[in-house]
C-alpha cells in the first residue's frame, strides 16, 4: 500500500483522471472530494463489500436455481 501525507486543500492524482482532494481534516475523520470521470464506480469500502456480497449470493442463487430448473427439466 502506498500511503501519502496530505494537507487540507491538497490531493493526488490517480491515473490520468481520478483527483482526491482533502476538503477536511476533523478529529474523526477526513473529509475527501473526488473528481472522476462518471463511468467511474465509487462506494465507501463498506458498501462495495457489501455490493459484492451481494452479487455473490446472487450468482450462487443463480446457479442453484438453473440446476433445479435443469433437474425439473432434464427428467422424463
Amino acid at each position: 500500500m502506498l500511503a501519502l501525507s496530505r494537507k487540507k486543500g491538497e490531493g493526488i492524482i490517480i491515473g490520468d483522471d481520478i483527483e482526491l482532494i482533502v476538503i477536511d481534516i476533523s478529529k474523526d475523520g477526513v473529509k475527501l472530494g473526488i473528481n472522476a470521470p462518471k463511468n467511474v464506480p465509487i462506494h465507501r469500502k463498506e458498501i462495495y463489500l457489501q455490493i459484492q456480497e451481494e452479487n455473490k449470493m446472487a450468482v450462487d442463487t443463480n446457479e442453484e436455481t438453473a440446476e433445479m430448473l435443469k433437474n425439473m427439466f432434464g427428467k422424463k
